[in-house]
């Protein structure tokens, strides 16, 4: 930063698309796949004249289930009002939203308090082509949007990223929304001032076009640079929007605002109020005991029962993962039942990190297309721990496993994979080795201990790979020692 006495002041405002069956007030699929222009639409996404729209009573439960995930307060009286801007997205002319009356007010999410969290309908989206034109395809009209806002208290770019990943998770976790980022299901927007003086709050500058997590932090760390620059040349800071520029890694002005947007708000007189009590069609106690463990839950418990350091990119990655923490947990529960039961777990942790996820990735598959099973991940992690396959043949059945579901123990004898581990097999490798190879001995033999690697190279060889390592070399040793 270029001046380190300013302070910023985040809030965030993040929108994220319901994974409901149909749109939020008509009966239009919610499909975000859709690659056909205007073909989810209907004379309610349309607005059409006369049209009345009908509240998606899925959407209303599937907030409220986030709202009670974030221990925020659920509404007793809620209702849906009219957001009025012209937009060419917009095609009532107005906006289905909720203003003073939100769903779900306060709660907490790591570490950061909020503010709301609103329903409302989304925007069609525009398509702009290299004539020039701008498209407008109306499939996203209408589908559920949750908006979620932060209070003005993150006080870094890495807390805001790190926020807005927390809530991206739980979101999968509740199956509320895929908010996927780059599809658009969840955007990010932040407001962001830098003040010398954390009483009193700078001149609040909103940033838009942030797509990704990355861009969130360098997105911030920049205006948070801009701004402290102007400061530290006693200029002053503009409020205004401004979007980002994810190529360029910079931010440039969109509009500047002299005063707060007027929306205009009104109730909408096309929908009930919401009572959201004892008799109703939401029932609280049925929403909160259908929650399931939810991320930070599952952190601590992951932390505590399998010795993870807390923080770790092992942890992260499958509290990130819901598919990935369930296969791994289902390979703890079969590890437990083998001998050797917590060797077989420390394996698991590094084959599943860095190898079983890195074949998935290189062979296309997902968590519901893999074909090893939890149970075949154990055996496999039990012939490694007992000496039977080295770490290369381990990969190689991992592989095969994964992508046909064959037993461990069927591939590594259709393919003669077992490891040797038979002195007398090995030594007469080791004395074939040594006298083809009397350059390199004399080499070692002179001291030249990094000759050693050559040898067994040599001796790993001539049994195909299926040599046991630390019996290769230590044999070989004892042969160069005569």
């Amino acid at each position: 930063m270029t001046e380190k006495k300013y302070k910023p002041t985040i809030g965030l405002e993040i929108h994220a698309e319901l994974a409901t069956k149909s749109k939020m007030f008509c009966g239009c699929p919610n499909n975000p796949g859709e690659v056909e222009p205007n073909t989810n639409v209907c004379p309610v996404c349309l607005a059409h004249p006369g049209v009345l729209p009908a509240i998606n009573l899925e959407a209303v439960k599937s907030l409220l289930r986030v709202g009670l995930a974030l221990g925020g307060r659920v509404a007793e009286h809620s209702k849906f009002d009219r957001k009025s801007y012209f937009y060419p997205d917009l095609p009532k002319g107005y906006q289905i939203s909720q203003y003073d009356l939100p769903l779900v007010k306060g709660g907490k999410l790591a570490g950061v308090e909020l503010e709301r969290v609103h329903l409302e309908e989304d925007t069609a989206r525009l398509v702009h082509t290299q004539e020039g034109n701008s498209l407008v395809d109306y499939n996203r009209a209408g589908v559920p949007l949750m908006e979620l806002v932060t209070k003005p208290v993150i006080a870094s770019a890495d807390k805001a990223s790190e926020f807005s990943k927390e809530l991206q998770t739980l979101l999968r976790y509740l199956g509320a929304s895929d908010a996927d980022m780059e599809k658009g299901q969840m955007r990010v927007e932040a407001n962001i001032s830098v003040s010398a003086s954390r009483r009193k709050l700078g001149t609040k500058v909103e940033l838009k076009n942030i797509n990704s997590f990355k861009a969130v932090r360098d997105a911030l760390m920049s205006e948070i640079e801009r701004q402290a620059g102007l400061l530290g040349k006693g200029e002053r800071v503009v409020q205004e929007t401004r979007g980002w520029n994810e190529d360029k890694k910079t931010s440039f002005s969109q509009r500047v605002k002299e005063e707060a947007d007027d929306y205009r708000y009104m109730p909408e007189p096309d929908l009930p109020p919401m009572d959201i009590a004892v008799g109703s069609q939401i029932n609280l106690g049925e929403l909160r005991r259908s929650l399931p463990e939810l991320p930070w839950e599952k952190r601590k418990r992951f932390t505590r029962e399998y010795g993870f350091k807390r923080g770790s990119a092992e942890l992260e990655r499958l509290i990130d993962d819901r598919d990935e923490a369930r296969f791994f947990e289902e390979f703890v529960s079969e590890a437990k039942t083998r001998r050797r039961g917590s060797k077989l777990i420390k394996a698991g942790i590094n084959y599943l990190d860095s190898d079983l996820i890195g074949i998935m990735r290189n062979e296309g598959l997902s968590w519901g297309t893999l074909k090893i099973t939890p149970k075949n991940f154990a055996e496999t992690m039990e012939l490694v721990v007992g000496g039977m396959i080295s770490s290369a043949t381990a990969k190689q059945v991992l592989r095969e496993s994964s992508i046909t579901g064959v037993d461990p123990h069927q591939i590594i004898e259709k393919q003669e994979l077992a490891q040797i581990s038979d002195e007398r097999i090995v030594l007469d490798v080791v004395g074939e080795v040594v006298k083809e190879n009397e350059e390199a001995v004399g080499k070692y033999r002179a001291g030249k201990e990094n000759v050693l690697k050559f040898l067994v190279g040599q001796t790993m060889a001539k049994l195909r790979g299926r040599g046991n390592p630390e019996l290769v070399e230590r044999l070989l040793r004892e042969r160069l020692s005569r």
